[in-house]
């Protein structure tokens, strides 16, 4: 089965960095077999819609406004998104529950107003080190999925990924241990289908984001329950993220 490699590009790459990014990355993407997905900056999503046409780089958004429109000033919504061609879009990253506080309630409303204009999430879920340290981690992944997919039917299902990002992993350097994701995925699985059915908690794409590499990322890839990766700064470089796309 095909995995679905995700590229976050965060904060970075000027138009200029972009043009160069991609013109390496679709070179060295024509023989990849996975699914390549990359999340632009908004400033380089129609620099992206233009270079990607006719590839099959897929291309995605780190973040949307609840709202389909309004007096929300320095914000972007679903339907500006789908004009830019985005097919995908990160919601509830940590970095945005971290620095913006955004809640799952809120994360929730994102999820069904992309929904809504047929676009798929990437729902981030994951604990805090110490959270992971006082036991607490099945807790907050169940309270973290009932609040995002509340109010879901289950047919919508089929367009929510989950990206199962501990906190205590990203940009650290730190990764937890196969057996560590195993659990966390198989656990993801377990509410999944507590919540909707045992159908639905099968067919969910899970991926894996944390500290993710070249060097490790085979091993991760080939756990049984995950279905794919979210990469953050080893996508920064085209050679990088193409050598953790190819992991078949």
């Amino acid at each position: 089965m095909k995995k679905i490699i995700i590229a976050n590009l965060k904060m970075n790459f000027t138009q200029e960095d972009t043009k160069n990014y991609l013109d390496e990355l679709i070179t060295l993407s024509e023989s990849i077999t996975n699914k390549l997905v990359v999340c632009f900056p908004y400033t380089s999503l129609a620099l992206a819609k233009d270079m990607l046409l006719n590839t099959k780089i897929i291309i995605g958004a780190q973040n949307v406004h609840q709202n389909e429109s309004g007096a929300f000033t320095g914000e972007i919504s679903a339907k500006m998104l789908k004009d830019l061609s985005c097919k995908i879009v990160l919601v509830g990253h940590s970095e945005r529950r971290m620095y913006f506080e955004e809640s799952y309630k809120l994360i929730n409303e994102k999820i069904k107003t992309l929904l809504k204009y047929g676009m798929r999430a990437v729902l981030c879920i994951g604990e805090t080190l110490k959270e992971r340290e006082t036991s607490k981690t099945k807790q907050v992944l169940k309270q973290q999925l009932d609040q995002a997919l509340n109010g879901l039917y289950e047919n919508e299902l089929k367009n929510v990924l989950i990206a199962y990002e501990p906190v205590w992993a990203i940009g650290t350097g730190k990764t937890p241990t196969g057996k560590q994701i195993e659990e966390c995925a198989k656990y993801i699985r377990n509410v999944i289908s507590q919540n909707f059915s045992e159908k639905a908690a099968k067919n969910m794409n899970i991926l894996y984001g944390g500290s993710l590499k070249p060097d490790n990322a085979k091993t991760l890839l080939s756990l049984s329950e995950i279905n794919g990766a979210l990469v953050g700064g080893a996508s920064l470089n085209p050679d990088s993220f193409i050598k953790i796309a190819k992991v078949k």
